[in-house]
């Protein structure tokens, strides 16, 4: 069930100082403190976080620091596409975490892939905040595959929740 929380934003950015990008924004509050949350961003928890669909199988999970890498193999039924991101930005303060992943080598469909996934403060518990960035081959793609990555990405929420507490 979505609440007030659960809103996302959806937006296309194009402008002759950026590259166009869809962007998607999903919050999700848990009851575990942002340090306990951090440390359990590790390969487990990217395996839960995982959706049924497409089949994807995990290459290689460096970790969440920068110069890290994750590789995936997608099955897309009658074939199969390798994805590979590189961390490119981690910090951390008092009251947030964050790590970036950028797209390095891209399934066909997409051009342009940047993903923050951001642990804020929330009282005694947190906020996991998935941001993402992306890009198709076309704007006509880019609105067909958003309520794709959307849900995507939805599918983590009741994950985060059992794992780190509702």
């Amino acid at each position: 069930m979505l609440n007030k929380r659960d809103v996302f934003l959806f937006s296309i950015h194009n402008s002759a100082f950026s590259i166009p990008f869809v962007r998607i924004t999903i919050p999700t509050d848990v009851q575990q403190p942002m340090g306990v949350v951090w440390a359990n961003f590790d390969e487990t928890l990217f395996r839960k976080l995982s959706p049924p669909f497409p089949p994807a199988r995990l290459l290689r999970f460096d970790g969440c620091m920068p110069g890290d890498e994750v590789h995936i193999e997608l099955n897309l039924l009658l074939f199969k596409q390798i994805w590979i991101s590189q961390i490119t930005e981690q910090r951390q303060s008092p009251d947030e975490i964050y790590f970036v992943d950028q797209g390095v080598k891209l399934p066909f469909f997409l051009r342009y892939w940047r993903h923050k996934h951001r642990i804020v403060k929330r009282g005694s518990g947190s906020c996991i905040i998935e941001e993402i960035e992306f890009r198709t081959p076309s704007t006509l793609t880019d609105w067909l595959f958003y309520p794709i990555l959307y849900g995507q990405f939805l599918y983590r929420k009741p994950i985060y929740r059992r794992v780190f507490g509702a």
